[in-house]
């Protein structure tokens, strides 16, 4: 069925659908040629008139013949509706169109169906076995009525013919459409559609009903489809958000200064990130990321080295680089290069606030981890450097971190293979690096002054370092005496050959990369003029002369006071 008559299915006409027949009309039906007036026209069909379910016949059966259609001529179809062009096809039931099976138009001797008990007609045969009886007959061709087919639908079980008009007024209500069994079969029809909507079900209403349970099914739908969308975008855009904001946004940091107060260690060879991330773990920054942005615009941040820093809380990243490069934060102890052993125990008994002495007697009786060609001589092994001081520190503490600071940069620099390929201990080595960190000054000094040592070393002559003088008496003077040079010591280099028997100081990297790898050259003598003027010369001629200019330099001085 379709919303304004008959569909193309098989679904017969339901009697009381108000688009059923033409239900204006009271009188015959228009367009019935003449002659059908009086006669009946199912009167010689045999099989095309549907029997009541109880009975089954043969589909097919001979067709009477009229004089305005040739014999079995089958009349073709006009429309969903089935009819042709005899008669004038009005689908929406508004004009004056024939209705052949209007209620007024029944034909004399025609009984209704209720009252006739209907036993199938002559020479019917028995239809197919499992056949619906609803049709059973009228399969055969379509009989001479202008519709197309000949048949009558058999009233089904519960149906009713339509009531005529009120003879008093001539109006016709028609049924009560909220209840009328037709209107009700389509509505609860609407809530059973399993079927496709484009499908020509037996039910049209089962296609209305359908779609609005298909409208109602797709807002679910694309109510789930909505939130599913949107929490998607959401997460999307929250990690999109994070990963925007961790590589490309400011990183998150505290602002001020911070409060209280907060010990941080930063190990031996952290970089800047590494920092960051000590700090960020004692709370003292919000973020590692933060404090390498801001390391990143202050260059002092470079000199920031390992060592224990006294810093607060809840510090911008900022403030503290600035605390850290105060040195009254640097809870650490400082050791330059080139310091003497006796030097460095002085600063470790005033950094302690212990009693003078307790480190050096810590040196000679703790076990400090020095290699065995040390022969237990901390001097030369106290590497320079940065190192934290805790309040807890002991002089053996201390200690133990300079010389295991010393270890792992000789293993850096590989000096015990490095040595041997340049025909040296690694303690001779360290004696020489020691030597040239006393002597030099500027950063191309420290090779020069190198080669000069292996160049008498290798023709046996003494070095002559004033140096070793000022080691043996303890002191630190750029005046040696003739007397000086005569001193009983086995560090004079002036009376005895070859290196003296330990370092006479605290060498850093440069002066131990230099005693490993000494610049080219033929030197056998230099002398530091004024500084930053140390000459070198390959002559001892020359090196007189260079020698007298030394000597006046230092009369101007005295002149004037210095």
């Amino acid at each position: 069925m379709t919303e304004y008559g008959r569909g193309p299915g098989s679904q017969p006409w339901h009697p009381d659908d108000p688009l059923y027949g033409d239900r204006q009309w009271n009188g015959e039906p228009s367009g019935y040629q003449q002659g059908w007036a009086t006669s009946d026209p199912y009167a010689d069909q045999g099989g095309q008139h549907g029997g009541y379910p109880d009975q089954q016949y043969y589909p097919q059966h001979p067709h009477p013949h009229h004089a305005q259609q040739p014999p079995h001529q089958q009349q073709p179809y006009g429309g969903w509706d089935g009819a042709t062009g005899q008669v004038a096809h009005d689908p929406y039931a508004a004009g004056n169109v024939a209705d052949p099976y209007a209620a007024g138009a029944r034909q004399a001797g025609y009984q209704d169906y209720r009252e006739q008990e209907f036993t199938g007609y002559p020479g019917q045969q028995q239809g197919y076995p499992g056949q619906d009886q609803r049709y059973a007959a009228g399969q055969g061709h379509p009989g001479p009525g202008p519709q197309g087919y000949a048949e009558r639908p058999a009233p089904d079980h519960g149906w009713q013919d339509p009531t005529g008009p009120d003879p008093e007024t001539g109006w016709d209500p028609g049924p009560d459409r909220g209840e009328h069994a037709f209107f009700a079969e389509r509505d609860d029809a609407g809530t059973e559609g399993d079927e496709d909507d484009g499908g020509d079900g037996e039910n049209p209403g089962r296609r209305s009903g359908r779609k609005r349970g298909g409208k109602r099914r797709g807002g679910c739908a694309c109510l789930a489809v909505a939130v599913v969308l949107t929490g998607g975008l959401g997460t999307a855009g929250y990690y999109g958000y994070q990963f925007y904001t961790e590589r490309f946004g400011p990183a998150p940091d505290y602002e001020g200064k911070g409060s209280g107060e907060v010990q941080v260690e930063i190990p031996q060879g952290a970089s800047q990130s590494d920092m960051g991330g000590a700090l960020e773990r004692a709370g003292v920054i919000k973020s590692g990321r933060a404090f390498v942005d801001a390391a990143a615009g202050n260059d002092k941040a470079l000199s920031i080295h390992a060592g224990t820093y006294s810093l607060r809380k809840g510090m911008s990243a900022s403030a503290a680089i600035d605390l850290m490069l105060d040195p009254s934060s640097q809870n650490s102890l400082i050791v330059a290069e080139g310091l003497r052993a006796s030097k460095i125990y002085s600063l470790v008994d005033k950094k302690l606030d212990v009693p003078k002495g307790s480190t050096k007697k810590a040196a000679r009786t703790a076990d400090l981890g020095l290699p065995a060609w040390a022969k237990g001589k901390p001097e030369g092994l106290l590497f320079p450097s940065k190192y934290s001081v805790g309040e807890k520190s002991t002089p053996r503490d201390v200690l133990r971190q300079m010389v295991k600071r010393a270890k792992s940069e000789h293993a850096r620099t590989d000096l015990t293979a490095k040595a041997k390929a340049a025909g040296k201990t690694p303690g001779e080595v360290i004696a020489i690096a020691s030597l040239i960190q006393a002597e030099a000054q500027e950063d191309d000094e420290f090779g020069k002054v190198s080669r000069v040592i292996y160049n008498r070393l290798k023709q046996d002559m003494t070095l002559g370092f004033d140096s070793t003088i000022n080691y043996a008496l303890g002191r630190s003077s750029l005046d040696t005496s003739v007397e000086d040079t005569r001193l009983d010591s086995p560090y004079n280099t002036y009376l005895h050959r070859g290196l003296p028997p330990g370092p006479i100081a605290n060498p850093g990297h440069q002066a131990i990369e230099a005693a490993l790898k000494p610049t080219k050259g033929d030197w056998l003598y230099f002398v530091t003029v004024k500084p930053g003027d140390t000459r070198f010369s390959e002559t001892h001629a020359e090196h007189e002369r260079h020698v007298r200019d030394f000597n006046e330099e230092q009369r101007k001085k005295k002149e004037q006071g210095g």
